[in-house]
């Protein structure tokens, strides 16, 4: 089976990564590997109760998505360490990025870190935080970032970058272009940020050139609106920020994905539809829905309705699917698949 030949579900589905209800494989979660053909799952507290029972649901999600001849998913969580750490006790608990004093601190936690995730069956880590945060405004990301030195933030964060993937933890790096100047939390709304491109390549960009230096598996990118780069969408949805400055200026050749779609800063402004369409059209590969909703089908439907209706996009797509399974054929175990575009 080669690329070229996925139908164009499996195509849309790909571009889904998505949240769900439950601490098993149940009717909903068979919905979306099934039927809706996800590329990947999140998993949150919700989902989380034990290391046995986090080990038998994700090696049950990929013998069921094995069962429909569907890929392996990306089973991302985020464990940051410290306030953003979604597997607790028995599971270590680290103090966080703002705690780490050096190399060693992030070498030890992302060693652990790895091992514990693979130790259930966790592929992806939806960490490190690169964000740089300024010691003059209380910064959205002050408990989350490894501070607000542009150096110290870059070498903690390729550590911990290098030693999750190197035992085999896909790393995605985050929030590009970077949120530590922002106030308003992009959960609650959308902030802007009134910042010039040079300014933001001398500082914010620094770790994240550092990231693609060291072959980060993913970026994620921020619902910011950057208003003297792109004064109408947020870098999440920006042609400006995804396609033109990460992809071609920064040559990064990755996978692209959003935050969560169900944040204040884009369900109170735009509608999914809307949402698909514009990340489409940004080379973003990867869609991030992490609740349960309409919001998911609804998503595969646009995105099937895209890829039927524009040749343009359709070739995107095609693209992009091939970013995502060079990825997976890098990282997880696939039978049967070649990788011609």
């Amino acid at each position: 089976m080669e690329i070229k030949d996925f139908s164009l579900e499996q195509m849309a589905g790909q571009r889904l990564m998505v949240g769900f209800e439950g601490t098993e494989l149940n009717k909903d979660l068979e919905f979306l590997i099934d039927t809706i053909k996800v590329g990947g799952i999140v998993l949150f507290a919700r989902n989380l109760k034990n290391p046995e029972q986090i080990g038998h649901l994700c090696a049950s999600v990929n013998a069921f998505a094995r069962s429909c001849g569907q890929p392996p998913p990306f089973i991302a969580i985020d464990q940051e360490g410290g306030q953003v750490a979604r597997l607790r006790q028995p599971f270590t608990q680290f103090p966080g990025n703002a705690k780490m004093k050096n190399i060693k601190d992030a070498e030890y936690f992302a060693r652990v870190t790895a091992e514990e995730l693979k130790g259930v069956g966790i592929n992806m880590n939806l960490a490190p935080v690169l964000d740089i945060a300024p010691e003059d405004i209380h910064s959205i990301m002050a408990e989350r970032s490894f501070g607000s030195d542009t150096s110290r933030v870059s070498e903690l964060g390729a550590t911990v970058i290098d030693n999750l993937q190197k035992r085999s933890v896909m790393s995605v790096a985050k929030h590009f272009p970077g949120i530590g100047r922002t106030t308003l939390d992009s959960h609650l709304d959308m902030p802007n940020l009134d910042i010039d491109i040079n300014e933001l390549a001398s500082t914010d960009l620094v770790p994240f050139e550092a990231a693609i230096s060291k072959g980060v598996a993913g970026i994620m990118l921020s619902h910011i609106r950057y208003k003297k780069i792109d004064a109408e969408w947020p870098a999440s949805l920006s042609v400006s920020v995804a396609r033109d400055l990460l992809r071609s200026r920064m040559n990064f050749s990755g996978v692209v994905m959003t935050d969560d779609l169900d944040m204040g800063a884009i369900k109170k402004h735009y509608n999914i539809q809307s949402v698909i369409r514009q990340l489409l059209t940004a080379d973003i590969d990867i869609a991030l829905i992490c609740h349960k909703g309409p919001d998911i089908e609804k998503s595969f439907e646009e995105i099937l309705n895209i890829l039927d209706n524009s040749r343009l996009l359709k070739a995107k797509g095609e693209v992009s699917v091939k970013r995502i399974m060079e990825l997976k054929r890098e990282y997880l175990e696939i039978e049967g698949l070649k990788y011609s575009g």
